[in-house]
C-alpha cells in the first residue's frame, strides 16, 4: 500500500521527470535551430563587391555618421 507520502514523492518525482525531459527536448529543439541557422550563414554567397563583413562595416560606419549628425543638431551646431 502506498502511504500519502509515498504518492506525494513519487509524484513529484514523476513530475520532475516530465519537466526534464520538456525542457530537454526544447534545448535540443534550440541547438537544432541555431545549427541551422549557422549552416544558413555558411551556405549563403557573398555580397558583390566584397564579404558581408565588410558590408557590417560599412553599415556600422554609416550608423556613426548618423549618430554623428544626429549629436550635432541635438546641440544646435549647422552642418
Amino acid at each position: 500500500m502506498l502511504t500519502e507520502q509515498m504518492l506525494l514523492a513519487s509524484s513529484t518525482l514523476l513530475g520532475l521527470v516530465i519537466l526534464s525531459l520538456a525542457a530537454l527536448r526544447g534545448w535540443q529543439g534550440w541547438l537544432a535551430l541555431k545549427e541551422r541557422e549557422l549552416d544558413l550563414r555558411r551556405a549563403a554567397p557573398e555580397t558583390e563587391g566584397g564579404s558581408r563583413e565588410g558590408m557590417q562595416r560599412i553599415e556600422i560606419a554609416d550608423l556613426k555618421e548618423r549618430i554623428r549628425k544626429l549629436e550635432a543638431i541635438a546641440n544646435g551646431v549647422d552642418l
